[in-house]
């Protein structure tokens, strides 16, 4: 395993720890205890006197329990020996607040990290420099550092949500993108079909259109046919009219005309 790499947190000195994997046997034999001591002959001294709980408790302990709760060691293996890294227990001063300052702008101009929107980058650093500062402010009051950690752990949920939130819409997003390409299709097809219909039903138009036109071509022409025809027996008749009219009178009195045939 690669050891862990830099980072803003300040950690102490790797601790090589040594642990024996190997199973005692069930027929091995047990330990031998320490030889009892005699039994002296003189006065048994009083025994101590129990401490109060209050005297019990180390307050620099406690308080590196706490830090060691809220930050855990990392560890990693290396050549088959694995080694442990705790949080620094140490004091801040002013100093190190503004080194830490520093060392967070060098690394963000590093590793280039984006100034706007979505970094995981500058995400990982401020976050190692939000634990860092979580760290400080444990060692002088360890109240106030589990209330930092609630605020981080609630930042991370936060993150989180939005996260999942960002990757379903992706989800969606992409589920509706292949249901379009599916139907792009389709409708491609039904349009085509369509366009095919269209020149079909235009064709008919224009076949009924030219079909109207001679129709009414031949029509006109045999009305005008129909029209020169009635108005030549108008005029035959009215000749024949004008004839019947003239005759009466050429004819002698007591002569019937004869018809004309």
């Amino acid at each position: 395993m690669i050891p862990p790499a830099d980072s803003l947190l300040k950690y102490d000195t790797p601790v090589l720890v040594s642990r024996n994997t190997e199973k005692r046997s069930a027929k091995a034999r047990p330990l031998k205890g320490s030889p009892q001591q005699p039994m002296s002959t003189g006065p048994v001294p009083a025994p101590p006197k129990p401490k109060s709980p209050s005297a019990s408790v180390d307050p620099a302990k406690q308080a590196e329990e706490i830090l060691n709760s809220i930050l855990p060691p990392r560890e990693w293996m290396e050549d088959t020996q694995l080694w442990i890294q705790q949080v620094s227990s140490t004091p801040s001063t002013r100093m190190d607040v503004i080194h830490l300052q520093e060392q967070l702008d060098l690394k963000l101009q590093q590793r280039q990290a984006r100034e706007t929107g979505i970094c995981p980058v500058r995400r990982e650093l401020y976050s190692q420099c939000f634990d860092e500062l979580i760290r400080e402010i444990t060692i002088n009051c360890a109240e106030r550092g589990l209330l930092l950690l609630r605020v981080r752990d609630e930042i991370r949920m936060t993150i989180a949500a939005y996260q999942t939130l960002y990757e379903s819409s992706v989800a969606f997003g992409m589920r509706k993108a292949l249901q379009s390409e599916q139907g792009k299709s389709d409708m491609e097809k039904k349009i085509s079909d369509l366009e095919s219909e269209k020149r079909d039903l235009e064709r008919q138009v224009n076949e009924q259109k030219a079909r109207c036109e001679a129709t009414e071509k031949r029509e006109s022409e045999r009305r005008l046919v129909e029209e020169r025809k009635h108005a030549e027996e108008i005029q035959f008749l009215k000749r024949t009219n004008q004839q019947l009219k003239v005759s009466p009178s050429r004819a002698g009195p007591g002569r019937v005309p004869e018809p004309a045939c």
